[in-house]
């Protein structure tokens, strides 16, 4: 092997070592590997509130436990921890008004708007109610839960 081969091969080394050293000694909190979204609710709830979702395809707009395609996403707000900035008696309102716009204003587009749900049955509306307040985030993700919320649906920067 050559002296310029091994050269190269020992900066790459060196190089691979110092990444790994970096992003060790780079981690910020002891939470980073951790989700920090989760579900009070239970299975069945879960389970019925996802068919209800899923009959009026909330997730062409809404992200929830996924990461949305960007090319197909709009600024709606992601569901994952909605449930740690409103209550259920919020969603249930929410849910029910003829016009949610006088409730929560958006910027979006007409066509992306939040549509009123008052026509589902009640108790698809309840259900979807306390599901969606079941959606929280842990303590230490909840200013940028809030943060991320609050630019989606002002198109500002949030202040803390």
């Amino acid at each position: 092997m050559k002296a310029g081969e091994k050269f190269v091969l020992v900066s790459i080394g060196l190089l691979v070592l110092f990444s790994v050293v970096r992003s060790e000694l780079h981690v910020k909190e002891k939470h980073d590997n951790d989700i920090p979204f989760y579900s009070t609710a239970s299975s069945d709830v879960a389970k019925n509130a996802m068919d209800v979702i899923r009959k009026n395809n909330c997730k062409n707009c809404h992200s929830l436990w996924t990461l949305k395609d960007m090319l197909e996403s709009v600024p709606a707000p992601m569901l994952d921890g909605i449930g740690s900035l409103r209550t259920e008696d919020w969603f249930y309102d929410y849910l029910s008004s003829p016009d949610p716009q006088k409730i929560l204003p958006t910027r979006l587009k007409k066509e992306y708007a939040m549509p009123s749900y008052a026509s589902l049955p009640e108790a698809d509306r309840r259900l979807l109610a306390k599901y969606l307040s079941s959606l929280k985030v842990k303590d230490w993700y909840l200013e940028q839960t809030k943060e991320a919320e609050y630019k989606k649906l002002t198109g500002l920067e949030y202040k803390k």
